[in-house]
């Protein structure tokens, strides 16, 4: 379960964002996670809870904001979600497309509260 180790690496993230907010109650740390990341965001927030559970973060909470896989067109430039692997361009019909999104996984924010 590679999740806890996200999420312990989540909070060692909020714990230096900290100590740069001069010592800030941290109340909540919003996630991107994008489709392609390989992460079940399920797990990432149950191993949070766990390691939140009685240390210098709790009740810190977790939001988990989830993005979708997003692809260009290389001919036409056209942006879109890809639903159901449909990878070919819906505005010119063209297969040379890229992936330009979905395989985020990053620290999106804080909420703090001033002490």
């Amino acid at each position: 379960m590679h999740e806890l180790s996200i999420a312990n690496a989540i909070l060692d993230a909020v714990r230096k964002e900290r100590e740069l907010l001069n010592g800030a109650r941290v109340i909540k740390v919003g996630v991107r996670i994008g489709a392609l990341a390989g992460v079940d965001p399920e797990a990432l927030s149950f191993g949070f809870e766990v390691l939140v559970k009685d240390t210098d973060l709790d009740p810190l909470a977790l939001e988990i904001e989830s993005t979708l896989r997003r692809h260009e067109c290389q001919h036409c430039k056209h942006v879109f979600t890809v639903v159901d692997y449909q990878v070919d361009c819906p505005a010119c019909g063209s297969t040379e497309t890229r992936c330009i999104g979905g395989d985020e996984l990053e620290l999106a924010y804080l909420e703090v509260e001033e002490t």
